[in-house]
């Protein structure tokens, strides 16, 4: 069976603008299809998109989209890519809606277009860890850590992800 990975926007899929004068991002391709490919990953990996925004933008109905898309994808494994500014908000929607699935919802501080990003390390992370994990359930995959919905948290001050205490 493969695995889905969607792409909803966020700093993981910013650009730069294609027009000329343009100083604000643009959501651009999928940058976890770009990384995988990039790398010859070789798993069966089927991709889609269920929006391409940033995830402040992000309203019920994207979610309820996003919802639907994952329950009517055959993957039982799905990875979703997101703005790290409503990804805690969006792994509780989806996870109140019980799926019989295995989500890892993960993104990055900075573009994968950008030398220094988190992006490819974060998609690594999100793609061993969804294959390893047995339990029907959502979890975030960031900074090498893997962290089960409602047991996350994100520090104000550095903007990290770590534990709830």
């Amino acid at each position: 069976m493969s695995i889905f990975v969607v792409q909803t926007g966020g700093t993981i899929d910013k650009d730069y603008p294609k027009r000329s004068g343009g100083y604000a991002f643009e959501i651009g391709d999928s940058a976890a299809k770009a990384i995988l490919q990039r790398h010859s990953v070789t798993l069966p990996i089927e991709y889609g998109t269920a929006f391409r925004k940033d995830s402040q933008d992000i309203s019920k109905s994207d979610r309820e989209l996003l919802w639907r898309t994952c329950e009517l994808a055959p993957q039982e494994k799905i990875l979703i890519t997101h703005g790290t500014d409503t990804i805690l908000e969006t792994a509780e929607f989806l996870a109140m809606k019980k799926m019989r699935k295995t989500i890892m919802i993960t993104g990055s501080f900075l573009p994968d277009t950008f030398k220094n990003t988190d992006a490819e390390f974060n998609i690594g992370t999100a793609l061993g860890a969804v294959q390893c994990i047995t339990a029907h359930n959502v979890f975030i995959a960031m900074n090498g850590k893997i962290f089960p919905w409602n047991l996350v948290t994100r520090n104000d001050k550095s903007g990290q992800f770590i534990a709830k205490p």
